[in-house]
């Protein structure tokens, strides 16, 4: 037996017509209900779903485009498509207003309501997945779905729930790995942007020839190989939110261009002579140190404090070890998931050869290193072999004594308070120190026992 291609509800006072909606609707392989009026209308929308209505627009005791309005009530999102005789322009416009799919004026071609039927039911689909998608995202970006347990993060996470509130520029820095699209696009979906496009672009990873072209678009023509016209991602990202990732990489010759669009909202594409107006906000993020690159003449003062609005400074790994753990489960769950694995956890040995590396590659060294040891492990249990095997952890750079032992001293404790779920007197106890002087030692680090409960 064919699947039937969806369940419509076609609403008229007419019985005729409406027998022969059903035939015609029916032998195009859809379930079909009828009401004769807008009260059992309402009553079959209340009792089951549908895919579609069909409704006219002039009933017995009532008009289609107030039945619609209830049906939405119900059904938010279905289509309706408005049948009437009165072909005017003004009940078109406001059927549509009203929240209608199409409109078609009686007699019509059945071909014509077949298409309209089909275009309405796959632009449901795909606004369904649409919003999936867009679940999915918000899901991942959320705040709560940042891994971040540390005193520092957590701080910055707190800021960062006021600062997507506002729409001035938010100025990301931190070095490579540590996270800087996650926050821009918890930030932009935070704000009042969120419906609008999100739109990133690595300043350091296009050419600096395309990079302008890529950025503020142009017409055709207006360049050997420009056969159309193309928007930039500053068009693009009308009404949304603008990442310029790595911005210390731009070229000295666009960042001028790129001030004056931050100051007036306005630029010119290549090749044209029209100026486009945008409402966008600006996220910035760098990995380098931008007051130093203004000294050295290699990025212009001006635009450095017209994106220096709000500055967000992401730790990297090596000072939130205390998110190490957390970030560890994370990476678990996507790839146990991802690989079809049931791989539990890390032994010890293997946990505290993770906490002990000073992470240069921020989190995502410690994403692949994750990722590695789930794909080559036999077993339910990642052992020490498999964390970090192509690194010599001897070859770093080399530290003063008095920082290794600091170092060493910080991430001994991190990992005692691991260990015992943020219980002091056994994290003393294991260490073979008195209670007091354990305590102390963890106010000379800055480390907050609760953030270790289990």
């Amino acid at each position: 037996m064919a699947t039937l291609a969806g369940k419509i509800l076609v609403v008229d006072d007419d019985s005729n017509l409406l027998e022969v909606l059903r035939m015609r609707l029916e032998s195009a392989n859809y379930e079909v209900v009828t009401a004769l009026s807008g009260e059992v209308a309402i009553e079959e929308a209340r009792q089951q779903s549908f895919d579609l209505s069909i409704i006219d627009l002039q009933l017995g005791n009532r008009d289609g485009i107030s039945l619609m309005k209830d049906i939405h009530q119900i059904s938010p999102d279905i289509p309706v498509i408005i049948l009437t005789a009165y072909g005017s322009i003004e009940s078109a416009v406001e059927a549509i207003k009203k929240g209608a799919y199409s409109y078609l004026t009686k007699p019509f071609d059945p071909r014509e309501l077949l298409l309209q039927i089909e275009k309405a039911l796959e632009n449901r689909r795909l606004s369904s997945e649409i919003n999936r998608l867009k679940g999915l995202i918000e899901e991942k970006y959320d705040f709560a779905n940042i891994v971040a347990k540390s005193e520092k993060m957590q701080s910055i996470l707190g800021n960062i729930s006021i600062i997507a509130k506002a729409d001035s520029t938010v100025y990301i820095n931190g070095e490579s790995g540590t996270g800087k699209e996650l926050i821009a696009r918890a930030i932009h979906l935070g704000s009042d942007r969120k419906d609008k496009p999100f739109v990133a672009i690595n300043c350091a990873a296009i050419p600096e020839t395309l990079l302008e072209s890529e950025l503020f678009g142009y017409e055709k023509g207006a360049f050997t190989g420009a056969m159309q016209s193309s928007k930039g991602l500053f068009t693009q990202a009308h009404k949304g939110t603008l990442f310029l990732d790595e911005i210390g990489n731009m070229p000295f010759s666009l960042q001028k261009k790129s001030l004056r669009v931050l100051q007036e909202r306005q630029f010119y594409p290549l090749g044209s002579s029209k100026p486009i107006d945008i409402d966008v906000r600006i996220i910035v993020a760098t990995n380098q140190d931008l007051k130093n690159e203004v000294k050295e003449g290699r990025f212009r003062e001006d635009l450095f404090y017209r994106i220096h609005v709000i500055p967000i400074n992401l730790p990297p790994l090596r000072e939130r070890k205390e998110d190490i753990p957390s970030l560890v489960e994370h990476f678990f769950n996507e790839f146990n998931e991802k690989m079809k694995k049931k791989v539990k956890g890390l032994t010890p040995a293997a946990m505290q050869k993770l906490m002990l590396y000073n992470w240069p590659g921020n989190i995502r060294e410690l994403k692949n290193t994750i990722e590695f040891a789930i794909a080559m492990t036999r077993h339910d249990v990642i052992t020490e072999d498999l964390i970090l095997q192509s690194t010599n952890q001897t070859h770093e750079k080399l530290q003063s004594l008095k920082e290794a032992k600091a170092d060493f001293e910080k991430n001994y404790i991190v990992h005692l308070m691991e260990l015992t779920g943020g219980n002091i007197s056994k994290a003393s106890e294991l260490a073979g120190k008195y209670r007091a002087d354990f305590y102390n030692l963890i106010k000379k680090y800055d480390l907050k026992p609760e953030t270790f409960k289990k």
